[in-house]
């Protein structure tokens, strides 16, 4: 790995040739004998880049991704870039990297990689904190990108965990980590908003102009006022696909502050998340989240309100001032519907339907299967995979029941076979072809395997006692979770009483 050249990450590249400080030069803070608990070589592998370094060396690449040490054979240097943003819907003033350090960025098949630390200590933006993370949040965060990966969803990744001894007070006394993490880029909302609120337009245009050229290259060709309307709006789009992908597999984020939002469309930073166990559709996962601001069903709307937030900030780089709100708003307006399509078309999909071939009433099939799961407290993950009972299924004809897997799920049964009877009706609408293959939809469409809350915590539980076999098998079911893996079928059961009682806070 090592052998692949470190390159200036984009943020400070950007501050060297502009003279502007996006990005602050930091060190990290070595731990107390780091040592690899975890490392991604199927990531490697995918970004075709060696790893043996990984294989041979353990004790370099801990010393690397821990902090300990610079990476080998490089003059890049570590930095830490600064950010605001709104919290909880209010401005919380400067915020920034304050327990992650951009190492640089590699170039892979991919492109370009930025790699940065995730607990490697204090920066100048920690504002008072340690700068560490703990390996209970570590694990979760590591688990929840690849996750999300199996899944299909944008995010960041995850290459390595380096554990420590070294303890840091959270609630209790606990044993720190360091994630090596991944991303195309790890550019924010806050990112804009920073240099917006300072009225410092000049690294606002800087940053928003390279920010353009090499994410969204799509608007190269425009420019004034057309770009930066064409720049919100695509974030938009990409924000519309990406809420509409959470809300398929029911996965609550927690914490969706300004800070916390990607402006390339990824999933970025893994705190109080959750995936769905009952459908709840009013489900606060984030114990500190006391007003329900990111409820699961509220997400795409504050993502909504995230880019009114983010518009206010391009506004000072309007030309025409008379004209900015008007056609910034405008830029927004097809927000929701590119959601609701987005997901209407997921959840067509995931119930075996044809999205090409679409009727009238497949909305209202859908909205009275969602409204059957809320009425139920049903698992959300169980009643979509259930509906077929084998990937060989052909789709169920008149008159045949629900499958027992998903029947045993609901305790209204005659509301099951009510709706069951109409979704039976509208699959015959189907060719000979879609019929024969809606098992293997149904299959290929609605994961098996979720990272449910007890599953996260049973590898925490085993890996702080040195056991890692469970983080690792957990880890290869979520890499594929649409297959059986029939040893791990527990995992893809109801979940046991004691996981209602699990509490996550901004500290998870």
């Amino acid at each position: 790995m090592f052998e692949n050249p470190l390159h200036t990450d984009f943020l400070s590249q950007l501050g060297h040739d502009s003279g502007i400080g996006f990005t602050t030069t930091c060190s990290a803070t070595p731990l107390q004998a780091p040592h690899v608990a975890v490392f991604n070589n199927s990531l490697l592998q995918q970004w075709g880049l060696p790893f043996s370094d990984a294989q041979s060396e353990p004790g370099v690449v801990a010393s690397v991704l821990g902090g300990n040490v610079p990476w080998p054979d490089t003059a890049v240097t570590s930095t830490a870039s600064v950010y605001s943003g709104h919290q909880f819907g209010v401005w919380a003033g400067q915020l920034g990297d304050g327990r992650a350090l951009m190492l640089g960025e590699l170039l892979t098949l991919d492109g370009h990689v930025e790699v940065q630390l995730k607990g490697a200590g204090p920066t100048p933006y920690s504002r008072g904190g340690d700068g560490r993370a703990v390996l209970r949040s570590s694990i979760r965060e590591y688990l929840c990108s690849e996750a999300m990966h199996g899944l299909g969803i944008p995010t960041t990744r995850a290459l390595a965990l380096v554990a420590s001894p070294t303890t840091v007070r959270r609630e209790v006394l606990e044993t720190t980590a360091v994630v090596t993490r991944t991303a195309p880029s790890f550019l924010r909302f806050g990112h804009v908003e920073h240099f917006a609120h300072h009225g410092d337009h000049e690294a606002l245009r800087t940053l928003v102009d390279a920010l353009v050229e090499r994410y969204f290259p799509e608007l190269g060709g425009l420019v004034g006022d057309q770009r930066i309307v064409g720049l919100l709006g695509s974030v938009a789009q990409r924000t519309a696909t990406l809420m509409a992908q959470w809300q398929s597999v029911g996965f609550c984020h927690g914490v969706m502050n300004t800070d916390n939002m990607s402006l390339i469309g990824l999933t970025l930073d893994y705190g109080p998340f959750q995936f769905l166990d009952a459908y709840i559709p009013t489900h606060i996962c984030n114990h500190s989240d006391s007003g329900g601001r990111y409820a699961f069903n509220q997400q795409p709307q504050i993502a909504y309100w995230n880019l009114h937030a983010l518009a206010q900030a391009l506004a000072p780089l309007m030309d025409n001032n008379t004209q900015a709100a008007g056609q910034l708003q405008q830029a927004l307006a097809p927000y929701p519907t590119q959601f609701s399509t987005h997901y209407t078309l997921l959840l067509t999909s995931k119930l075996g339907l044809a999205a090409a071939n679409t009727h009238p009433e497949d909305a209202d099939l859908i909205n009275d299967w969602m409204s059957l799961l809320a009425r139920q407290g049903v698992d959300h993950t169980l009643a979509w995979r259930n509906l077929a009972a084998t990937s060989q299924d052909a789709a169920p004809k008149p008159n045949d029941n629900p499958p027992a897997a998903l029947s045993m799920l609901f305790n209204d049964l005659p509301s099951l076979h009510m709706w069951w009877a109409r979704y039976i009706e509208r699959l015959q609408l189907l060719s000979e072809p879609e019929q024969l293959s809606w098992g293997h939809r149904i299959k290929a469409t609605n994961p098996k395997f979720v990272l449910r809350n007890h599953l996260a915590q049973d590898a925490i539980i085993a890996a702080q006692s040195g056991d890692w076999s469970v983080f690792n098998s957990l880890k290869t079911v979520l890499d594929t979770p649409f297959e059986e893996h029939h040893t791990f079928n527990e995992w893809a059961s109801v979940p046991p009483a004691w996981a209602a009682d699990l509490s996550l806070s901004c500290s998870s």
